[in-house]
């Protein structure tokens, strides 16, 4: 169970307006490309995958963000409302970058 002691509202349940601000308010955060401001919505506990990375607290989390934005240059994400229910929010995503000898890339995903 997650040990977040911070809320960040809006908090669930979702309406489609509380939802639709959720997911614009985490699209802002993670286009700060601050990796301490951005970890903090995530539990001490967290648990997600990138790829073939396992990330397994916050602190992880916090390391893997800091390497990730050191790489992917001009890191800029968009995110959009896919679906939602009272305690759940599911959304699309864009996000491009370039590396050092500028070559650009693109992802998308669920």
């Amino acid at each position: 169970m997650s040990h977040n002691t911070q809320s960040r509202p809006p908090l669930p349940p979702f309406t489609p307006s509380s939802a639709i601000e959720k997911v614009s308010l985490a699209e802002d955060g993670w286009n700060s490309r601050d990796p301490e401001k951005v970890s903090l919505a995530y539990s001490l506990d967290t648990q997600w995958r990138n790829r073939a990375e396992f990330i397994h607290s916050r602190e992880e989390a916090r390391a893997f963000l800091s390497r990730k934005w050191q790489k992917e240059l001009d890191y800029r994400l968009i995110k959009e409302l896919w679906a939602f229910s009272d305690y759940r929010i599911a959304v699309r995503y864009a996000y491009e970058w370039h590396d050092d000898a500028g070559n650009w890339f693109r992802s998308y995903g669920n």
